[in-house]
């Protein structure tokens, strides 16, 4: 079943979920064990269970039918290379509205940020690290905090809205991602020349490591959406 960690529960329980819907423990079209059920199991409110349950559905791979309960989603039509393909397209859009965000967010970022905001970025950045092995959902919810903070650290109020407003989708996108593409560069590197670069207060060096990190991932679904 899995193990709940210390940390946000909705994320877990969602990716809980998710892996078992991977593991086909419930077929297409089956019915779900209702919230009370799935709580009790799990071990955490039914409040979590609902959240969790929303966000899959979102994703498609539920079905809340009111009234009746909550189902497995039959496969969608696309899949195969069609599938693949469109979750590409989706990206290279998700990818060129964060560079258009995130690239601004880190030079302005660089000339705002103080020491305790550092402190608060390298632990952002540790927790990314260590949530590499817990899962999509953990993993991309970890990456995008420490993103998000870089934005508020901007001081740029519109800039930070427009981040936010883009969040639900990047997020989905991302998870999606992490999931089904292979051979994902690791951006670890670009990362921690970001906060190196904020720590010196190097607005140059944090858009350079910015475009790295964004960049790598671009470059590799261009190719695979131009084959």
């Amino acid at each position: 079943m899995g193990e709940l960690r210390h940390g946000r529960v909705v994320p877990q329980v969602e990716s809980l979920l998710r892996e078992r819907l991977r593991r086909k423990e419930w077929k297409p079209g089956e019915r779900l064990p209702n919230e009370v059920a799935l709580a009790a199991e799990l071990g955490v409110g039914r409040s979590s269970v609902r959240e969790a349950v929303r966000l899959l559905a979102r994703d498609g791979l539920l079905d809340v039918r009111h009234g009746s309960g909550t189902f497995v989603a039959e496969a969608p039509a696309e899949s195969g290379e069609v599938g693949q393909l469109l979750r590409r397209a989706r990206l290279l859009e998700v990818y060129e509205v964060r560079r258009a965000l995130e690239v601004e967010a880190a030079r302005l970022a660089a000339h705002r940020v103080r020491p305790e905001d550092i402190e608060r970025l390298r632990a952002g950045l540790r927790k990314r690290q260590e949530r590499q092995e817990d899962g999509p959902a953990m993993f991309v919810d970890a990456d995008l905090e420490f993103h998000r903070a870089i934005v508020e650290l901007s001081g740029n109020a519109l800039l930070l809205n427009l981040f936010l407003a883009a969040l639900p989708l990047l997020r989905e996108t991302l998870i999606e991602m992490v999931r089904h593409e292979t051979g994902l560069p690791d951006v670890s590197c670009a990362h921690a020349d970001l906060l190196g670069a904020l720590e010196r207060g190097d607005s140059d060096a944090a858009v350079k490591a910015t475009v790295d990190n964004l960049e790598t991932v671009l470059s590799g679904v261009r190719e695979a959406v131009a084959q």
